[in-house]
């Protein structure tokens, strides 16, 4: 154990607390996501109305290498269904979608959590409460979609204060040059949450008996051995750490400076925030990647399934290789923003803009493009993967623009941001349950349309309105302290030999 100690001593403490980060978030959107793949097999099919079967171009036939039975209207596939739910699509659109009633509250007191204690409890209380639903889903579900409605919106209160949490821990630990690659890295776990929600999904059902109950057992158990390693080695700043080299340390205080959550700030300014119209302009195309994020991470296993008929084990492939994909350019545009503010060949802004841009506009011409690619399975998947690509580009763009504005209040302005952008999940899914009640390639189409007109209306907007320009309330401080020096006031007198005795605030 003390070896293991050790050697996380030697490690960077700012990429432990990157890691980790990354850890939760994956964790998060694993639990989360993890029911959108798993209804395929709690829901029995639906019965289409043979008439509109034989319709050259509404619903794509059957591949021949799926073993299925007629029963006279339909196709069904040859599974035991006795254990299966009769839910029709609306209400599997409520279920999906509860959870963002419930994360829409929290953001607002996540934010303000974050910047009074810091981000690592908060995170320990959304990954227990998360965990502990995850686990009692299965019971819960059997019971009724009622109470697995109110079930799925109480998880949603819990991990309504991650996003702020986290938004504080990179405040603290990410210095201005590595800014990108490093806060990048922490909220691409989203897609890797997705990834092991689909892939790992299906898997699991086969391969242990009980069938997708332990789906639910799996993900809930990893959660809380993963919260007893966070509560080990991640602290809420640098001076906290026990863990930090001195050559660490003084790199972060040089670069960052040392923020302290003492009573220096003044309450959060909410009618400059509100005001800004570089905020609201963040607010728009965040509510345009949501909803494209949203309608692909809850319906995109739907779409493969009912509409294209890939089998379990092909689903959880293909709806997890978009992701993958999205990873992957999220890590590499990570790096090249940092590069391009770096070396100085574009302004923060300017790479802010062209990052949204691409993945928002991206992502719908894909989800179009599919949709016109009707039955064709292959061309369907690469336009689905091509978009999810380009909304790699997001996460050094509109998910870290909360830090250049106000890195002091950027917990508040994340809570702000991307609470009023999560209507997009609350709407999401009920739409799409009541706009494909046939599940027809028709009826898809006008889900993509919608989603695609949403993300390049919201690119528009921050494209003209947007902004990386560190804001003048930024380092707004309270009354008190505009009477006495910050020496006297804000150091923390029992760490002075740790903290150097001039400090700064954060400023990028």
């Amino acid at each position: 154990m003390k070896a293991i100690k050790n050697y996380i001593k030697s490690l960077p403490q700012r990429w432990i607390v990157t890691v980790m980060s990354m850890m939760a978030v994956t964790i998060a959107f694993t639990m989360r996501s993890c029911l959108s793949m798993t209804m395929m097999q709690m829901v029995r099919p639906v019965i289409v109305n043979e008439s509109k079967y034989v319709q050259e171009g509404l619903v794509c036939p059957m591949p021949s290498d799926l073993e299925f039975q007629n029963n006279g209207t339909s196709p069904v596939l040859m599974e035991d269904q006795s254990d299966r739910f009769t839910w029709d699509e609306e209400t599997q659109g409520m279920i999906l979608s509860a959870f963002y009633y419930g994360y829409i509250v929290t953001h607002i007191p996540g934010g303000w959590l974050a910047q009074r204690f810091g981000g690592k409890f908060p995170t320990v209380y959304t990954i227990t409460s998360s965990s502990v639903l995850t686990l009692l889903t299965p019971t819960v579900a059997k019971i009724g979609p009622r109470y697995l409605i109110i079930l799925r919106f109480i998880q949603g209160l819990g991990e309504g204060i991650l996003f702020p949490a986290l938004c504080n821990l990179m405040v603290q630990w990410a210095p201005p040059q590595e800014k990108g690659k490093l806060s990048t890295l922490v909220f691409s776990g989203v897609a890797i949450g997705q990834i092991v929600a689909n892939l790992f999904s299906g898997i699991i059902i086969d391969c242990i008996p009980g069938g997708w109950p332990n789906v639910f057992y799996c993900f809930g158990i990893i959660a809380l051995i993963w919260l007893t390693v966070w509560l080990s080695i991640v602290f809420n700043d640098p001076i906290s750490s026990p863990l930090i080299s001195s050559n660490e340390y003084k790199y972060l205080n040089d670069t960052i400076g040392y923020c302290q959550r003492k009573n220096h700030l003044a309450p959060t300014p909410w009618c400059k925030i509100i005001l800004t119209p570089a905020v609201w302009a963040l607010i728009a195309v965040e509510i345009g990647f949501d909803w494209g994020q949203y309608t692909i991470a809850n319906d995109l296993p739907k779409y493969m399934n009912d509409v294209l008929h890939f089998s379990k084990e092909q689903n959880g492939f293909l709806s997890s290789t978009p992701y993958l994909a999205q990873w992957s350019m999220a890590s590499l545009s990570g790096i090249a923003s940092d590069y391009l503010i770096t070396k100085k060949y574009l302004t923060v802004t300017r790479v802010r803009k062209i990052g949204a841009v691409i993945g928002t506009v991206g992502p719908g011409l894909g989800v179009m493009c599919a949709s016109f690619s009707g039955c064709h399975r292959l061309a369907a998947t690469f336009f689905f993967n091509s978009g999810m690509l380009l909304m790699g580009f997001c996460y050094p763009s509109i998910r870290i623009n909360a830090l250049d504005l106000s890195p002091n209040y950027s917990p508040s302005i994340m809570a702000l941001v991307n609470g009023i952008g999560c209507l997009s999940g609350m709407a999401s899914p009920f739409i799409v349950g009541l706009l494909t009640p046939d599940r027809t390639v028709s009826e898809w189409r006008i889900v993509f349309w919608i989603m695609c007109s949403t993300m390049v209306t919201s690119a528009i907007i921050y494209s003209i309105f947007g902004s990386a320009e560190l804001q003048p309330w930024n380092s707004e401080k309270s009354s008190s302290t505009k009477e006495k020096s910050i020496e006297s006031n804000d150091v923390d007198h029992t760490t002075q030999s740790k903290v150097p005795t001039t400090t700064k605030n954060i400023i990028n």
